[in-house]
């Protein structure tokens, strides 16, 4: 459906204008970021289910020099696996 680094399309646009959104979260919470003012909003899931409405680019296929503020793969963090052997250290 979507992963990561997707540009994506919601039903209704920004207050900006611009109607394409990165995925830089995903979870409980999806974090996406505003492609035409870099403002980022993070929605629960439900919500964010409701609100979707198309991938426009996958992640892989996204010339990233001519987007201004999409974040690459490298810049997204990562969630935090911490073995509980290691948290012990």
């Amino acid at each position: 459906m979507f992963n990561l680094g997707d540009i994506i399309a919601m039903k209704k646009p920004h207050a900006c204008g611009e109607n394409r959104w990165e995925l830089i979260r995903i979870g409980a919470d999806i974090k996406i970021k505003c492609m035409g003012c870099g403002h980022i909003v993070m929605i629960p899931r439900g919500e964010f289910n409701k609100k979707f409405k198309k991938v426009l680019t996958q992640a892989a296929d996204v010339d990233e020099s001519n987007e201004e503020f999409y974040l690459k793969s490298t810049q997204i963090m990562q969630p935090n696996m911490i073995n509980k052997n290691e948290e012990d250290l």
